[in-house]
């Protein structure tokens, strides 16, 4: 699939380069714990300053999901599945991205693990379902 590629900035630069080692960061802070997501330079819970990228599982629920039929490039292949990948770390810390099934394959409540897609410098962070996974 083609693919837009994300500007690979300061703030979140670490997220779209962390698959090249096979993990999934997501920005912590410090001082309360919270994982926030996408990066800010403050944590949204405690405020501080404090916070920096930390690995986490990879693994997660499909907490919603849309099926795209549009072709916005010439060599997108559809229908993808785009979803809101609730990570098992923390209630509510969504990660948007593609799911790697066919469309009529994926379900609210899946259970789904990353996967790294390289293009370019960038490691795309993608979800697959793991095998007979439901929550």
């Amino acid at each position: 699939m083609s693919r837009q590629l994300p500007l690979l900035d300061a703030e979140a630069g670490f997220y779209w380069t962390a698959g090249e080692q096979g993990h999934l960061l997501i920005q912590r802070c410090g001082d309360c714990g919270r994982y926030q997501h996408p990066p800010l330079p403050r944590c949204r819970a405690c405020h501080s300053e404090a916070v920096a990228p930390a690995p986490v599982s990879g693994r997660g629920r499909v907490a919603t999901y849309t099926v795209n039929h549009e072709r916005w490039l010439p060599s997108l292949e559809v229908p993808f599945v785009y979803a809101a990948v609730e990570l098992e770390e923390q209630a509510g810390l969504y990660v948007y991205t593609n799911i790697l099934a066919p469309a009529d394959a994926v379900h609210t409540g899946q259970l789904v693990a990353v996967e790294f897609e390289p293009v370019e410098d960038v490691w795309l962070p993608l979800f697959r379902p793991v095998q007979g996974g439901v929550q």
